[in-house]
């Protein structure tokens, strides 16, 4: 992949507030709202920023905009080329087509379909090809040498980072008297530059304010090369958290990282999709799996108390058959959809008998699986599968009690 750019200057709050300036015309300044479920949850207030609301439906048209509206006349005309699976993709694509850019982006073949026909509905040239990302990445590559197009990275360059930090001062606008901001970090593009700016707008004022930088355990490079010194690969594994899943830092960004950011922790992708769930009940936001990692943060206690905390809702670009999914999981998570498997004797009123105790117990039946096929049955036996919604914890554990002290023998089912 091409080197765009070899600046590891530190910016400066001058810079950021020209890149707003620049931006103002062309991304929305997104709300913040307060969370009272997620304050009581920490024990200090949480506001929470929404940039799920903001045009393309993620933080991506900040650094793709600036970066765009500061390439000469010349480079313009060559165009732009970048390869992603849905937020860069859209972001670099609504900005070319404000600026008068061609752009050329490059996709993998399983890109959800929303994403697709946003970043063609913006007017770039989609190439589709490759099972995953790194296809994409080294054909727009191969596009950049080939046609003189410029390559926007989404991550690695210090205008794309001065961009994406126009968030922070959003941030600390909103909520000028913040004490914490926690918020996702992919290959670092957002967090260093928010960071960045948060950090240099305290500092003027004199007064501290603690970055959280949040990963996906299963694609986690962060802890592992800020103990290095120095930016280092990782093997991932899949996580429902795809738009933060890169195997090693920028240069850039892990640079500006390890100066501005206080703490980076991990989360686990049951606790992704509970935040998920209280997003989509308690806050009515749809956010999407990275989006939603600094409320799991919260969630899971990771998140010290210490005054008022924003929590960067950063995209809401969320497929609706994974949200299904991610919902039903998220459900599971919380221990409030449970699957069980009750053997059962083969003779009439068993499944009258397990319902009645169900519903003694107050839990509703969601689906029903009643068969005689199974491994380990004997002849004279049935299993009987059930999922059934369960209130959290305790409830679930009445359930389990209520049939087992009606000599029935439930297991739980694994999802």
């Amino acid at each position: 992949m091409p080197e765009e750019d070899s600046r590891v200057s530190e910016p400066t709050l001058a810079e950021f507030e020209d890149a707003a300036a620049t931006l103002a015309p062309l991304i929305a300044t997104t709300p913040v709202d307060s969370s009272h479920f997620l304050s009581e949850v920490l024990g200090a207030p949480v506001h929470l920023k929404l940039e799920n609301l903001q045009r393309t439906g993620s933080f991506k048209i900040r650094g793709a905009a600036y970066r765009l509206s500061r390439l000469s006349e010349e480079e313009r005309a060559r165009g732009v080329v970048a390869a992603s699976a849905g937020n860069h993709a859209q972001g670099v694509a609504l900005a070319a087509q404000r600026l008068g850019i061609p752009a050329t982006i490059f996709m993998p073949l399983g890109v959800p379909v929303p994403k697709l026909l946003a970043t063609r509905g913006y007017g770039a040239d989609v190439v589709l090809d490759g099972p995953t990302v790194e296809t994409p990445l080294r054909l727009a590559a191969e596009f950049a040498e080939r046609t003189g197009a410029v390559f926007i990275h989404p991550f690695d360059h210090l205008d794309v980072i001065l961009g994406q930090g126009t968030l922070g001062l959003e941030v600390f606008d909103a909520v000028p008297d913040v004490r914490t901001v926690v918020l996702g970090i992919g290959g670092g593009g957002l967090i260093s530059g928010v960071a960045a700016a948060i950090k240099l707008r305290a500092a003027a004022e004199g007064r501290e304010v603690r970055i959280i930088g949040v990963q996906a355990e299963n694609s986690a490079a962060y802890p592992s090369s800020i103990a290095a010194g120095e930016p280092l690969e990782v093997d991932t594994t899949p996580t429902i958290a795809d738009g933060i899943a890169v195997k090693r830092p920028g240069d850039i960004p892990f640079a500006l990282v390890q100066r501005y950011v206080d703490e980076v922790v991990t989360v686990s992708d049951d606790d992704i999709a509970r935040a998920i769930l209280v997003l989509l009940e308690r806050a009515k936001q749809v956010v999407e799996p990275a989006g939603a990692v600094g409320v799991a943060a919260i969630l899971t206690g990771k998140v010290p108390a210490d005054g008022p905390t924003v929590a960067i809702l950063s995209g809401g670009n969320i497929d609706p058959l994974l949200l299904q999914r991610v919902v039903a999981h998220g459900l599971a998570a919380s221990n409030r959809y449970t699957s069980l498997r009750i053997p059962l004797p083969d003779r009439p009123g068993q499944l009258a008998r397990v319902s009645e105790l169900l519903a003694l117990a107050g839990a509703n039946v969601i689906e029903v699986l009643h068969t005689r096929h199974g491994q380990g049955l004997l002849i004279s036996e049935v299993v009987l599968q059930l999922s059934v919604e369960t209130r959290g914890d305790e409830h679930r554990a009445l359930v389990l009690r209520t049939l087992e002290e009606a000599g029935f023998q439930p297991t739980i089912v694994a999802d």
